[in-house]
């Protein structure tokens, strides 16, 4: 699944194809996604695109009459094509734009959407969302604070979206690395010098992937079609066996609330 790096990486992809410009009209091969294309996304006309944001793993494309809202899900992406290039078995919505291009949704499984909403304040998915991994809301204070009932490990801990947004399965698991925490301690036993080290790196972590573009997964490209290249510089995620790069000692996996973990356990305390 595109994590918060490959969602940010095509939001800054399409943004100079949407913002400005005018979409003239969508269109929609199958409406059957995760959720049902939305009505007013399939009658749209002539609507000038004000600005294209991202809130979690969600697009928001902000027209005057309102936002569409995009989730990529476990295989979509979204590229910038000619109006005239061919659409294939797994592309799904279009949306024409006044400069001769289309933006393109492709979705093999099918678990993405294409919602609408008039007030994003009251979107169902969005409403419990906490705060942006790169925001200023995001510190050690409120990690702490956060915490201090939690006796859950931190690692699944630290992928609640309620907690915190966009920190996924890998990087939780490279940003636990990095700051050297087991994924296995608990999380009301983190200690505040600990909080500032792991909130310090989640944001470098997540800054670094998106400056290389995302990491490279098979499921994933970017709008013009090329891949992120931030894989090859993965410490510990689909690791497993393979000797650690600061010690040497072999990365071992297990499962944590049914998503797999990677880590070092001589780096990792």
């Amino acid at each position: 699944m595109p994590e918060l790096p490959e969602v940010e990486t095509s939001r800054r992809g399409i943004e100079p194809y949407l913002k400005g410009h005018t979409i003239l009209h969508a269109i929609v091969r199958n409406s059957r996604l995760r959720w049902p294309v939305s009505a007013e996304i399939l009658a749209l006309s002539d609507q000038p695109v004000l600005s294209v944001q991202r809130r979690a793993k969600y697009l928001l494309v902000e027209l005057q009459t309102g936002w569409i809202i995009i989730h990529l899900g476990m295989s979509g992406s979204l590229r910038v094509l000619p109006e005239e290039t061919e659409a294939g078995k797994h592309d799904h919505v279009d949306l024409v734009m006044d400069t001769g291009h289309v933006l393109r949704y492709t979705d093999p499984r099918r678990f993405g959407a294409w919602l609408w909403s008039s007030d994003l304040a009251a979107s169902n998915v969005l409403a419990h969302l906490g705060p942006e991994p790169l925001s200023e809301d995001f510190t050690a204070d409120y990690l702490c604070e956060k915490s201090r009932m939690k006796k859950s490990p931190i690692k699944p801990w630290l992928m609640d979206n309620k907690l915190v947004v966009g920190v996924g399965n890998i990087y939780a698991s490279e940003s636990l690395f990095v700051a050297g925490i087991s994924p296995d301690k608990p999380a009301h036993s983190l200690k505040r010098d600990e909080a500032e080290l792991l909130v310090r790196t989640i944001k470098a972590v997540l800054l670094r992937s998106i400056e290389q573009g995302g990491t490279t997964l098979k499921d994933f490209l970017q709008s013009d079609g090329k891949p992120g290249y931030f894989a090859q510089e993965l410490q510990v995620y689909g690791r497993a066996g393979e000797p650690c790069r600061a010690c040497g000692t072999p990365i071992e996996s297990k499962k944590h609330a049914q998503r797999t973990t990677f880590f070092c356990p001589r780096c990792q305390r």
